[in-house]
């Protein structure tokens, strides 16, 4: 609950209310914390934690050959498991999951319906893949010829997920041309979010859906890329850099700037132009009735001249 709420206290039939530390005395019972917001989701997600119940590999899933499946894994029907593939424990592999050969996940991993891993990729411990999601596929490279024919340049890099990375639904990060896309440990990532080959996402970093990151672009910690935020290719975003939604970056920034608009700008900026646009349509109006205005001196005034000619 926010201070600025503390009027709803009176209202609430909970039994119990977390609170700011601004809020020092309630009708209730209150949990008075520093963060409200960030309290109750450690305690909403202790009070859904569940112990791993190992499953084993189901007789409808497939397991390659040198694949080394741990005592400890829950691995769903029809899920597809390709050779040499090293599990830890507590892994969880859910219906109609392709982990490609030679693919490493680390312990308390969960893999959710219909993801693909494909080969050679790291997965790190705890880390969260949702529904659809496409780890590994082929980075976008082509060559084109003098006769306009696309030549594809071959991919053969990895992708590497470290620890305690979130990746959402269908969302699609793209194998290396040479070494590894990596994302590093403590990213989220929100729906339909496209990372291109070679791309680094630092620590802690949030990037919300429909956001598109080009090819060899580097993200510091905790930048914070808004809902379809387009990143150009070897851009550079340096730690604690914020994009609004919609925001076009198409070169690099600095650190900690907080930045919109399509190219993007300082967001004080980019505010007072928001805020023109909508002046827009009254701003022409004004200026097509100041031209006639002008327009009318201009001819006032030829006729003085032309008079005064006449005179002469």
């Amino acid at each position: 609950m926010r201070a600025k709420d503390a009027e709803a206290l009176r209202a609430t039939a909970a039994s119990a209310v977390i609170v700011p530390l601004a809020i020092e005395t309630a009708a209730m019972p209150v949990i008075r914390v520093r963060d409200p917001y960030l309290a109750a989701a450690l305690i909403h997600n202790y009070l859904l934690e569940t112990p791993f119940l190992a499953t084993g590999v189901h007789a409808q899933a497939h397991v390659g050959d040198d694949t080394v499946v741990p005592e400890q894994i829950s691995i769903a029907p029809l899920a597809v498991i390709g050779n040499r593939v090293r599990f830890g424990q507590r892994v969880t592999i859910e219906a109609g999951v392709v982990i490609g050969d030679d693919v490493q996940i680390g312990d308390d991993t969960r893999i959710l319906a219909n993801v693909t891993v494909r080969h050679n990729c790291l997965i790190g411990c705890r880390v969260c893949i949702h529904p659809g999601a496409v780890i590994g596929s082929d980075g976008y490279g082509y060559a084109t010829d003098n006769r306009g024919y696309h030549v594809k340049r071959p991919q053969v890099g990895i992708v590497q997920i470290d620890d305690d990375v979130e990746i959402g639904a269908n969302v699609c990060i793209d194998r290396a041309t040479f070494g590894k896309t990596w994302v590093k440990s403590g990213t989220k990532i929100d729906n339909l979010v496209q990372v291109a080959h070679n791309v680094v996402i630092g620590e802690n970093c949030l990037l919300v859906s429909q956001v598109g990151i080009a090819g060899s672009s580097t993200l510091g910690r905790n930048v914070v890329l808004g809902g379809q935020v387009g990143v150009a290719g070897h851009i550079n975003l340096e730690d604690g850099v914020m994009a609004s939604a919609q925001s076009g970056i198409v070169k690099n920034q600095a650190r900690g700037l907080v930045i919109g608009g399509t190219p993007t700008m300082p967001m004080i900026k980019f505010a007072r132009v928001v805020a023109a646009l909508a002046k827009l349509p009254a701003m022409v109006t004004e200026l097509r009735r100041l031209r006639q205005e002008v327009a009318g001196l201009q001819g006032e005034k030829k006729e003085i001249i032309s008079k005064e000619q006449d005179r002469v």
